[in-house]
C-alpha cells in the first residue's frame, strides 16, 4: 500500500475506536503480529490493533513518523531495517508494553 492510503486506514481505525492519539502506539516491523503479540503483549482478541503492509520500508517509515510527529501517537522512530514494511497500531493497555 502507498502512504496515504495506510495513514487512511489506519487513522479511521483509531478514530472509530476512540481515545487520544496519545493512548496509541504506532510502530514499523518486518513481523506486525509477532511485535503485538508477542513483544508489546497486545491481546489478539480483546485489544484494538491494526496493520497494514506497505509497498516499501521507506513508506513504512514515513507513516510512522507522519504518526509520531503530526498526529501525537507514542512510539519511536529508527528501527528496523530494509525489509522493515509493516505498520502497526494499538492501543495501550494496562497489560501492554509500552
Amino acid at each position: 500500500m502507498n502512504a496515504g492510503s495506510i495513514i487512511n486506514n489506519i487513522k479511521s481505525y483509531i478514530d472509530n475506536v476512540g481515545g487520544s492519539y496519545s493512548e496509541w502506539y504506532v510502530g514499523i516491523s518486518k513481523d506486525a503480529r509477532y511485535r503485538l503479540f508477542v513483544e508489546h503483549s497486545v491481546d489478539e482478541n480483546s485489544d484494538n490493533w491494526i496493520y497494514r503492509t506497505a509497498f516499501n520500508s521507506e513508506i513504512a517509515r514515513q507513516v510512522e513518523k507522519y504518526f509520531l510527529d503530526i498526529i501525537g501517537t507514542d512510539g519511536g522512530t529508527g528501527g528496523g531495517d530494509d525489509s522493515t514494511n509493516m505498520v502497526y497500531a494499538y492501543k495501550k493497555n494496562s497489560h501492554t508494553n509500552p
